[in-house]
C-alpha cells in the first residue's frame, strides 16, 4: 500500500534531507559508543598476558576469558535489539552505556578471576545492546546519499578504539607501571567513553521513522524538525497503517530468512575468523616470537593496527556510497582469504616476524575496507522499520556467538595444533563469508523502505491508522 506521493513524508525528508550537523554529531555519538565497544573487547588479549601470572591462568581458564564477553555481547544484542523495536531507539540508546560503566569498573577492581569474569560478561550485555541501539538508529537518521558514509563514519570509532587499545596499553606499561596495577589502569579507562556516550545520548531525539511507523505521526513530525531545523508540509507513514512489530511473522518470510541467512551468516563467518585472530592476536605475535617482552609484543600489535587497520578503515569510508555494498564486503573478505591462505600454506610466513606480520597485516587492512562496515550495515538497511532493530540485532547476536567460538578455539587451537591450522580454520571462514555475502539484496542508493518493500510484516488490524498531514496532526 503506498501514500500520496506529492505529500512529503516524514521517511521521504529524513532520506531527501541534506547533509547537516546534526547528521555528523549522531555518527560521533554513535561511533563514541563504537569506540568504547573495540577497547573494552580488544584490550583482553594484552590484560590476559598480563594476569595471567598474577591469577595463575590455564589455557581454559585464558580461552574463556577472551571469549565470555563475546557470549554476552550476544545475548545484548538479541535483547537490546528486540527492545529497540518494542521500546524505541532513544529508550534504550544509553541503558546499554550504563552496564558498559559498570562492566568496566567492576572488571578493573576484580579480585579474583571470578569476579573480573563477571565483570566482563555485564560489559558484554551493555556492548551487545550497542551494536544494534547505534547501528539502527544512526542508519535512520541518514539520508539515503550519504547513508553508508553516515554508519561507516561510526563504526571508524571501531578502529580508533583498536588502536587506542594498544596505545594505552603500551604506554601504560612504558613508563613502569607494575603489571599487577597496568591491567586494572587498562580495562578501568574504558569508563571515561562510556560516561561521554551516556552524556551525549540523553539529548538525542527519537528516530522518526520509528515513530512514524508505530502510529504516532505528531511525534514523528517534532523529531524530525528538532534535528532538521525546518518544518515539514506534511507526514504520514509509507503504509496505510502502522507495521506489526511482531518478529515471529517476519520468520515465517521466506525472503527474511534468506536476508536473515545473508546478514547473519557472513556477520558469523567474518567473526568466528577476526575474533579468533584479533582478540588473540598478542598470543599470535607471542607464538612467533616467544622470547619478545610484553611491551615489544604490544608495540608490535600496535603498529599493525596503526598501519593496515587504520588505513584500511580510512579508504573503507572513502569507498563506501562510490562501489556496491556486497562487492566492498566481497573484496574484503577475499584479501582475508588469500593472505590467510598465504601464510598456511607457505612455511616461512609463519615462523619470522616481519614477512607474517606484513601478511597478517594485509589481512587486517582487508577487514577493515570492507566487512567491518558493510556487515554492520547491511545488517541495519535490509530490513523494514518496524523489525529493523531485531533482526540487526538477531544478526549481531548470531555473528557474536560466532566471535564466540573464534576466541574460545583460537587459543586452545593455537596451543595444541600451531599457527598454520588457526590461519586454516580463518580462511574457510572468509571465503564462506563471501558465499553468504550475496544473499542479501543489494541496498545502495535506494532508499530504506525500497530496500525492504516484500519484508514488511502485516500490519496489526487493531492499530490505528495514519495521519495524512501536520495540520490534522498539530490539531
Amino acid at each position: 500500500m503506498t501514500v500520496d506521493p506529492s505529500r512529503a513524508t516524514v521517511t521521504k525528508s529524513l532520506d531527501d534531507a541534506k547533509l547537516s550537523v546534526f547528521h555528523l554529531k549522531a555518527a560521533v555519538t554513535a561511533g563514541a559508543g563504537f569506540f568504547t565497544d573495540s577497547y573494552d573487547l580488544n584490550v583482553i588479549g594484552t590484560v590476559t598476558l598480563l594476569i595471567t601470572p598474577e591469577f595463575h591462568l590455564g589455557s581454559g581458564q585464558v580461552a574463556m576469558l577472551t571469549s565470555s564477553t563475546l557470549l554476552a555481547v550476544a545475548v545484548g544484542a538479541m535483547a537490546f535489539g528486540r527492545l529497540g523495536d518494542l521500546l524505541g531507539r532513544r529508550r534504550v540508546y544509553g541503558l546499554e552505556a550504563i552496564l558498559m560503566i559498570i562492566g568496566a569498573l567492576v572488571s578493573a577492581l576484580a579480585p579474583n578471576f571470578a569476579v573480573l569474569l563477571v565483570g566482563r560478561l555485564v560489559l558484554g550485555i551493555g556492548i551487545g545492546g550497542d551494536y544494534p541501539a547505534s547501528g539502527v538508529i544512526m542508519t535512520e537518521y541518514a539520508n539515503t546519499r550519504n547513508r553508508g558514509k553516515l554508519v561507516g563514519l561510526t563504526f571508524i570509532f571501531y578502529v580508533f578504539g583498536q588502536v587506542s587499545a594498544y596505545l594505552v596499553s603500551l604506554l601504560v606499561l612504558a613508563v613502569g607501571v607494575p603489571d599487577h596495577i597496568a591491567w586494572r589502569l587498562i580495562l578501568g579507562v574504558g569508563v571515561l567513553p562510556s560516561l561521554l556516550v551516556l552524556h551525549q545520548r540523553r539529548h538525542m531525539p527519537e528516530s522518526p521513522r520509528w515513530t512514524a511507523h508505530s502510529g504516532d505521526p505528531a511525534q514523528a513530525v517534532k523529531d524530525f524538525e528538532s534535528f532538521a531545523q525546518k518544518p515539514i508540509t506534511a507526514v504520514a507513514t509509507p503504509e496505510a497503517a502502522p507495521q506489526s512489530r511482531g518478529s515471529r511473522g517476519a520468520l515465517s518470510k521466506r525472503r527474511v530468512l534468506i536476508t536473515l541467512a545473508g546478514t547473519a551468516g557472513s556477520w558469523f563467518f567474518y567473526n568466528v575468523a577476526v575474533y579468533g585472530n584479533n582478540v588473540s592476536q598478542p598470543l599470535l605475535i607471542k607464538n612467533i616470537v616467544p622470547d619478545a617482552t610484553t611491551v615489544s609484543n604490544i608495540a608490535l600489535n600496535a603498529v599493525l593496527v596503526v598501519c593496515f587497520s587504520l588505513v584500511g578503515g580510512v579508504f573503507g569510508v572513502i569507498a563506501l556510497d562510490r562501489i556496491r555494498r556486497r562487492t566492498q564486503q566481497a573484496v574484503g573478505f577475499g584479501l582475508c582469504a588469500l593472505t590467510m591462505a598465504l601464510i598456511t600454506v607457505v612455511p616461512g610466513l609463519s615462523t619470522t616476524v616481519v614477512p607474517f606480520a606484513v601478511t597478517f597485516g594485509m589481512s587486517l587492512f582487508g577487514s577493515m575496507f570492507g566487512p567491518n562496515y558493510t556487515t554492520m550495515l547491511l545488517a541495519a538497511e535490509s530490513y523494514p522499520t518496524a523489525i529493523r532493530s531485531t533482526f540487526h540485532g538477531l544478526s549481531s547476536g548470531i555473528a557474536k556467538v560466532g566471535a564466540f567460538a573464534g576466541a574460545l578455539v583460537v587459543p586452545l587451537v593455537l596451543a595444541d595444533g600451531g599457527l598454520r591450522i588457526v590461519t586454516l580454520i580463518a580462511a574457510c571462514c572468509y571465503l564462506a563469508g563471501i558465499a553468504t555475502t550475496f544473499l542479501v539484496r543489494e541496498p545502495r542508493g535506494l532508499a530504506l523502505d525500497d530496500v525492504s518493500h516484500d519484508l514488511t510484516v502485516e500490519p496489526d488490524p487493531t492499530a490505528p491508522g495514519a495521519i495524512a498531514s501536520v495540520e490534522e496532526v498539530r490539531a
